[in-house]
């Protein structure tokens, strides 16, 4: 069976307040709604994936989704359930049996979860993700008063993804559109309204709603409880001065009687950052991935080999939580340059300038580097990375 997902992600969050709309807030180094793009995007189950956005956010959304097999964006309408039924329109050329419909303010969708979702469907028209209501539920009078108490052991919270029959769900939201209705807080109520049968499965309590600066606070430090694996890595490289009139350090361009010599750019920093990270993640060095051998990446900029460790950091669920490099020379100078350097590496890696640090040192006129022979950077990295065995 051909199965979709259709991410939601039209709302401005208002409540949330500030000048981005809250999907595409960050949450620890990358925007809210990229773990809920890629967890669809890279599910086994999932064949294709339809954004649903604001037709305001599409700088925001190309960021945030860069590099993820999606289909794409359709914009949504001043509703949610609009904007539901122009994904579904925007998925109806596909012609999928099955569509899972996702809130981008829910970024902590397992695949698990997901799983769950379409093996509940399989046999029904419709089934959403539910968790126990632990709170005891009263209801309120126009006066504000208690007015009673619901059994909450009858009581459920709905989450998404919520997982429908293609055709039916389409269906019932053309019923809606047509009667005028589009009043419906998801979309197991309007199927439900147009007569559907809806399931329920086990949905989790980590797949938590964003709404409030709370929420964020919460969700951060729930990522990071999750992020338990703390690895370190150390990275080194040196290379030789050659005729020039610049070296690449960092990434920025320094002004330099003299350039450095090697396969690619020779960017000492930046090649000892790569070691760093892959070294971290226990997945070989730059000479690996990049070999000095091979013609592709002669005179390369070496930003896409830093950029490349960065992403197989996130491709493994993890983040950088800081990077630090010393460079070892008489000159030039590094000092005026460290905050362009800095700036710069935290745009390659993905990161706040804050988890950068850079230090320049002399080896005090010894060695190939005291003799202006040369150039060397020692760096480390750290990243979290889910536990794993």
């Amino acid at each position: 069976m051909k199965v979709a997902a259709l991410l939601v992600a039209a709302g401005r969050g208002l409540r949330l307040g500030g000048p981005v709309p809250k999907q595409y807030r960050q949450l620890l180094g990358e925007p809210a709604i990229r773990p809920a793009l890629a967890a669809f995007a890279t599910h086994d189950a999932i064949h294709i994936v339809q954004p649903v956005i604001h037709p305001d956010d599409t700088d925001f959304y190309e960021a945030a989704s860069e590099g993820l097999s999606l289909l794409p964006p359709v914009y949504g309408a001043h509703t949610r359930q609009g904007s539901v039924r122009a994904g579904l329109e925007g998925l109806q050329p596909h012609d999928p049996d099955i569509v899972l419909v996702h809130d981008a303010a829910r970024p902590f969708v397992s695949k698990a979860l997901i799983s769950r979702a379409v093996a509940a469907v399989r046999t029904t028209e419709a089934a959403i993700p539910v968790i126990p209501v632990v709170d005891t539920i009263k209801i309120m009078d126009a006066a504000g008063l208690v007015a009673g108490t619901l059994d909450r052991a009858i009581l459920r919270a709905a989450q998404t993804p919520q997982a429908f029959a293609f055709a039916r769900l389409l269906e019932a939201h053309g019923r809606a559109r047509d009667a005028g209705r589009d009043d419906f807080t998801d979309d197991a109520a309007l199927a439900q309204w147009a007569g559907l049968s809806v399931a329920a499965f086990e949905g989790e309590a980590a797949n938590v709603k964003l709404t409030s600066s709370e929420d964020f606070a919460r969700a951060e430090a729930f990522k990071l409880a999750a992020l338990a694996d703390i690895r370190t890595g150390f990275g080194f490289d040196v290379h030789p001065f050659a005729d020039g009139d610049h070296v690449m350090l960092g990434g920025v361009s320094i002004p330099h009687n003299r350039g450095l010599a090697g396969h690619s750019d020779a960017d000492v920093v930046l090649h000892a950052l790569v070691d760093a990270v892959l070294g971290a993640l226990a997945e070989g060095d730059i000479g690996v991935h990049f070999s000095p051998t091979d013609p592709r990446w002669r005179a390369a900029s070496s930003d896409r080999f830093l950029a490349f460790a960065a992403d197989r950091v996130r491709a493994r669920g993890g983040l950088i939580a800081h990077l630090d490099v010393t460079v070892v020379c008489e000159a030039p100078r590094i000092g005026p340059h460290r905050d362009a350097i800095r700036s710069r590496i935290a745009e390659i890696a993905g990161i706040g300038v804050a988890r950068v640090g850079l230090q320049a040192t002399t080896s005090e006129k010894m060695g190939f580097t005291g003799r202006g022979e040369g150039m060397a950077a020692f760096a480390n990295a750290t990243v979290r990375l889910p536990w794993s065995i």
